[in-house]
């Protein structure tokens, strides 16, 4: 993620107000903006956007543009995005990974999903309209009001994927409106000198010990594939940055907390083309690369910028590009005549990946041991300090990253730690910064949701805890909230399943009473890779989950203003024991990876079901099995006795009337895998 750009100076965020006249505090809230008081309010956190906003406009009248459209994403699609590709929040002062923007030569909108609309309403200033939604659909239709007719509507075709380019392009279709692709970015434009620098760092070889296999035996695995195929492909186009970085088993840093490197490969059934900043590549990445010329194994080096050039020459041959439409711009994708493409969602490569081998398990479950370590670390170090009333969120960060790092094979956190204590929390995706942070309390929950980046795999955990006396709603919650992933995380299914057939299990217990969450129940994780990984999880768009899958499972609840709750764990899809055989593949479970238990003062037992104490007690069992060496092989005794402490088991006697719920729980699935086979 990249980091925030917060704006301290007052002078700064009194945009819309008289000159000299202080922000006044709304009568409510005073960490959120209100544009309707007389002058606006607009908090410490909020970034002034009036210059940013005057340049844009005159680079647009220049270029003949009535409205540009901003997204959150690179030239790769990538979820999270260096600081020079921070296009979005440059511009608008919002931090969140995810939100388009539109600016007209008059108006300026930010749309955005509901974990990030309190975020927004922080960061914004009075400049912006905040739409709460993130369909084309309705940034189509402000487009529509606020651009006249004939008038020109522009993006960055490269900063586009080929469905939201369509979108956009159906949506303006006969409203005398054009939609006019520039590859010149407008935005950098503005953006100037004062634009971050590329990346100058080194592109390394993973050593082979963290390797799954060698980049050879991969390239060989994915040419099968492509002569296995109906359409015959003639080459792959990999966009996606943890495609290339995978398949050659190299690594980078150009994006914070992802070790990856910008890049394009396109691999032919005899020729292999990696587009990258040759310079950069480290002498052991060189040799092993061009290892094998000549020779259909031998990697040609192209600089980076010539992808655009080199496709289109070879998309003038007797040729099919198979390419993976979540992951390649709509810029590259026109290149190549549509007779010549063949699209999927996701590369060969992308599901290739997504199915971890022996190796790879192995060493994705060590590094969750080594990661439960410092987690468990930080929860004995916050009870500790924590009623000396001397931790805030931002140092509280600080002390997991730290207790990470120093741990073997550690190369830092796998994201920007969320460290929210009370009503922060009720924002999914909050970070803290140095300048605007809670001191943690006995009183409050708290929820820190981190990961860590190791050469054997990449870890993502969330626990909420609280050390003082929760409300009885807070206890409510967070035991439906464990409930939920307890459930999901026990359940057994038929293989091919797809994620979001199931992903209802884990809001279950939540929904009885009806609460919710507003994300994502899941998603895939990598080997010293991505800590979001796609193909996997529990949404629409992802595949079927296959035994080699690794997903996290983190329901939550969020109640605004308040606090909020959430419990993330790593799962691996695994064949399942069960008494009886249906088909010939066998059902499918999960084996949590992540080791660190939950927090007994928030838990209410009579709420729980027998079924779901006995797997608590299992689950702690293991945590003690696997955790517990570790700890006194690194010599943390005060840990250990934690850890023992924490995970004695229940009492199974302690189960209410929850029990009954198992029945129910085995009728739901019963129902929503009726007609899984379609």
């Amino acid at each position: 993620m990249s980091p925030p750009l917060w704006i301290a100076a007052w002078a700064l965020l009194l945009h819309g107000c008289a000159a000299g006249r202080a922000p006044q505090a709304p009568s409510t809230r005073s960490d959120i903006r209100d544009c309707s008081a007389e002058p606006p309010y607009l908090p410490p956190t909020a970034t002034n956007t009036t210059a940013r906003l005057a340049a844009l406009r005159g680079i647009l009248r220049t270029h003949g543009v009535h409205a540009y459209i901003v997204p959150s994403t690179d030239a790769h699609m990538s979820e999270y995005i260096s600081e020079r590709d921070a296009r979005l929040g440059w511009l608008t002062g919002f931090t969140g990974s995810a939100g388009t923007a539109v600016v007209t030569r008059d108006k300026a909108a930010l749309w955005t999903d509901s974990r990030y609309w309190t975020q927004a309403e922080r960061e914004l200033d009075c400049n912006w309209e905040l739409q709460r939604t993130t369909s084309i659909e309705s940034i189509a239709t402000w487009i529509l009001k606020e651009v006249p007719a004939e008038g020109n509507v522009s993006l960055d075709p490269f900063l586009f994927s080929i469905d939201t380019w369509n979108s956009y392009s159906r949506a303006l279709r006969g409203s005398g409106r054009t939609l006019l692709p520039l590859e010149t970015n407008l935005v950098d434009q503005a953006w100037g000198d004062q634009r971050p620098p590329p990346s100058s760092s080194e592109i390394y070889s993973l050593p082979a010990e963290f390797t799954g296999s060698r980049w050879q035996d991969k390239v060989a695995g994915i040419r099968q594939r492509m002569e296995q195929h109906a359409r015959r492909p003639t080459a792959v186009l990999l966009s996606g940055l943890e495609e290339t970085a995978w398949l050659f088993n190299l690594r980078g840093d150009d994006i914070p907390y992802n070790p990856v490197f910008y890049s394009y490969t396109l691999l032919t059934n005899t020729t292999i083309s990696l587009f990258a900043e040759q310079s950069r590549l480290s002498q052991e990445a060189r040799q092993s690369l061009r290892s094998g010329c000549p020779g259909p194994l031998c990697v040609e080096l192209q600089d980076y910028g010539q992808v655009s050039a080199h496709l289109r020459r070879y998309a003038q041959g007797n040729v099919t590009v198979w390419l993976g439409t979540e992951y390649t711009t709509y810029g590259l994708y026109a290149i190549v005549p549509q007779e010549k493409l063949l699209q999927e969602s996701y590369s060969p490569v992308m599901t290739a990946k997504a199915v971890k081998n022996a190796h790879e398990q192995e060493m994705l479950r060590a590094a969750h041991v080594r990661d439960a370590v410092a987690v468990i670390q930080y929860l004995l170090w916050l009870e500790r300090t924590v009623p000396q009333g001397q931790v805030d969120e931002f140092s509280g960060a600080q002390r997991i990253d730290a207790f990470r790092w120093a741990q073997e094979h550690s190369r830092g956190p796998s994201f920007e730690s969320i460290s929210a204590s009370g009503l922060n929390a009720a924002l999914a995706h909050y970070s803290p910064s140095n300048g605007s942070s809670r001191t943690l309390s006995a009183r409050e929950m708290y929820l820190f949701d981190t990961g860590g980046q190791y050469l054997d795999g990449t870890t993502d955990i969330t626990r909420t805890v609280h050390w003082g006396e929760p409300t009885p709603l807070q206890k409510e919650a967070y035991t439906r909230v464990l409930m939920g992933n307890i459930d999901l995380s026990r359940l057994v299914f038929p293989s091919n399943t797809a994620g979001r057939t199931v992903e209802s299990f884990a809001r279950r217990a939540l929904w009885d009473v009806g609460l919710n969450y507003g994300h994502g129940t899941g998603h895939g994780i990598g080997n010293f890779l991505s800590v979001h990984e796609w193909p996997v999880g529990f949404q629409s768009n992802n595949v079927p989950l296959e035994a080699g899958m690794f997903t996290s499972i983190e329901p939550g609840y969020y109640r605004d203003g308040d606090f909020g709750i959430r419990i993330e764990d790593v799962a691996l899809v695994v064949e399942a024991q069960t008494e009886h055989q249906s088909g010939e593949k066998p059902f499918l479970t999960f084996e949590v990876v992540s080791l660190v238990p939950y927090d007994r003062n928030l838990i209410d037992l009579s709420l729980l079901s027998p079924e779901q104490i006995r797997y608590l007690n299992s689950y702690y069992e293991r945590i003690r099995a696997h955790v517990g060496p570790e700890l006194r092989r690194q010599q943390l005794e005060d840990e250990y006795v934690w850890l023992q402490e924490s995970t004695e088991p229940f009492a199974v006697s302690s189960a209410g009337s929850a029990a009954a719920g198992s029945l129910a729980l085995a009728a739901l699935l019963s129902v929503l895998l009726s007609g899984l086979g379609a």
